[in-house]
């Protein structure tokens, strides 16, 4: 039964969605002069450059953040925009900068080596040399068994990683028949991924957390992961904690994959293996102008009080430049509101800029906002959770609305990656589907055609949408993101297109300028169920 009144829903949806479409008003005339000042005048790679170039990696919590939130707001007043400010989302955690990092075996050959620390790793304070070991470990028991043994030890964490032979290209875009099957939902399949192991991850948490006490205690010089990538593209995120009083370990870094493979074998060759390291960090206590949002607006007229939103996240790991994760989406957010002032737009509605930081961290900064101006739960005091990070526990209780819940008609958000715009995820939203249907129509010639009721995760958008406001994330070209870019040493300017950030701003202008200006606010889904409360203990 279930199955039939949702294929006859569907059914009834799909014969209305025309009609509907129709009746949405599309400014041609404001296409036109976006079309215009986007293609002709473009400033958006002088944006890119500066971000990435001049100010570089921008991790949470470092001075490159709080510099970048200085330079947006600079620009983005120096436009035109106005009420432009740096919001600080502290209580964030302490402050890290790499200062330098250098590695090379010495025996049984000499080779310099590629390895970039960890975020809030600590330093080796000084040039240290140390015979290099493998030592799996994974339970309580490989503790003990390797207790004693490790003292002076530069330590490989991970078994070798064979390369595959690429007969591929690292970048692709999306086909016109992978973009129809996007736009389909198979009811059958599986809705999403399966839900996680709470009590399986807090295990392995508070395993994890008596490995930097065991390994500073054992005298271990410093531990070497392997990359995930191959051809010198190290992934490297986090490996010490940014929160104060927590145990960092050892210095801990990623090495590239060929380079580790090499040192692996050679120690089942049973060829003893010594290494040089030194990394020099700067740790710092919290400073609040680190850790930040910034925001600004364009006034709106006679709805005024009503907000549209854009944004993408302003902070970025370390080992590159953050190019495509996300300079790319702030400089598209930026160029998109530039765009705007450039011809002049007056919008009904007051337009709202929202770089964010704490992204990388479990969207930190857009939950700072929502928590703070649009709607809130009581915090989780389950002691199954309390060591979980906080964006990984269950939500709990009623949620506590805020003034501006009801204001933002719309959040929309740039993230995945350097490619240009192919359409819209709908967030299951039907009624805001056939808007977005009218609205790309005429960017199809730029290849902007696709919208999809599907849901995507892991962006910003996700923190308004869980409060029962219109969040959206764009889709995507997939480039050589998650095969090249994300969270590597090469998320770069150079892996940046000019005509995909382009054409990406162009679109995020008319989406925010026709929410702007409806009649209506965006329209919205029914909220969120509320979480069941949890069963009475029994006595």
């Amino acid at each position: 039964m279930r199955l039939i009144s949702v294929l006859v829903c569907s059914l009834f949806v799909s014969a209305t969605l025309p009609a509907i479409a129709a009746d949405e008003k599309v400014d041609l005339n404001l296409v036109n002069k976006i079309r215009d000042e986007g293609t002709n005048r473009s400033k958006i790679m002088e944006t890119l450059s500066v971000l990435t170039d001049e100010i570089g990696p921008r991790l949470t919590g470092s001075p490159g953040l709080r510099k970048a939130g200085d330079w947006t707001k600079s620009q983005l007043t120096e436009w035109g925009l106005q009420n432009a400010q740096v919001v600080s989302i502290a209580p964030f955690g302490r402050s890290w900068v790499l200062e330098k990092s250098s590695m090379r075996m010495v025996a049984p050959s000499n080779l310099v080596l590629d390895a970039i620390p960890k975020a809030w790793t600590p330093g080796t304070d000084g040039l240290k040399r140390g015979k290099v070991m493998y030592a799996k470990l994974e339970t309580e028991d490989d503790l003990a068994k390797w207790k004693g043994k490790l003292k002076g030890v530069i330590l490989l964490r991970d078994a070798m990683t064979p390369t595959k032979l690429h007969t591929t290209g690292d970048a692709k875009r999306y086909t016109e028949q992978e973009l129809q099957e996007m736009e389909s939902l198979d009811l059958g399949g599986a809705t999403g991924r399966p839900p996680m192991d709470m009590a399986e991850i807090a295990k392995r948490l508070a395993f994890a957390k008596k490995i930097n006490p065991y390994l500073t205690e054992e005298g271990v010089i410093a531990t070497i992961n392997v990359s995930r990538g191959d051809d010198g593209t190290i992934f490297v995120q986090g490996g010490g904690s940014y929160k104060k009083d927590e145990p960092t370990g050892p210095a801990a870094l990623v090495m590239s994959t060929e380079q580790y493979n090499r040192i692996f074998r050679l120690l089942e060759k049973k060829k003893d293996v010594e290494a040089e390291v030194e990394v020099a960090v700067n740790f710092g206590d919290e400073d609040p102008a680190n850790s930040i949002n910034v925001f600004a607006e364009i006034p709106g007229t006679d709805k005024k009080d009503e907000i549209v939103m854009l944004g993408g996240h302003l902070d970025s790991w370390h080992a590159g430049t953050g190019a495509t994760d996300n300079a790319a989406g702030v400089a598209v957010a930026m160029e998109a509101v530039r765009l705007l002032k450039a011809i002049n737009f007056k919008p009904r509605r007051t337009i709202r800029i929202a770089l964010w930081g704490g992204e990388e961290q479990g969207l930190l900064g857009s939950r700072d906002f929502i928590n703070k101006n649009v709607a809130s739960r009581p915090e989780v005091n389950d002691p199954k959770e309390k060591d979980l990070p906080s964006f990984m526990r269950r939500p709990t209780g009623p949620l506590s609305f805020k003034p501006m819940h009801g204001k933002i008609s719309a959040y929309y958000n740039l993230d995945n990656g350097g490619g240009k715009i192919r359409g819209i995820y709908a967030e299951n939203n039907a009624a805001a589907k056939v808007i977005f249907d009218a609205w790309l129509a005429p960017f199809h010639d730029l290849g902007a055609k696709t919208s999809t009721l599907r849901k995507t995760g892991s962006t910003d958008h996700v923190s308004f949408d869980a409060v029962g406001v219109p969040g959206f994330q764009f889709i995507q070209e997939p480039m050589d993101y998650f095969t090249r870019t994300h969270h590597s040493n090469m998320d770069v300017y150079d892996k940046l297109q000019k005509a995909d950030m382009m054409q990406a701003a162009m679109i995020m202008a008319n989406f925010v300028a026709h929410t702007a200006n409806r009649d209506e606010l965006m329209p919205r889904k029914p909220l969120p169920p509320e979480p069941a409360r949890p069963a009475a203990a029994s006595r």
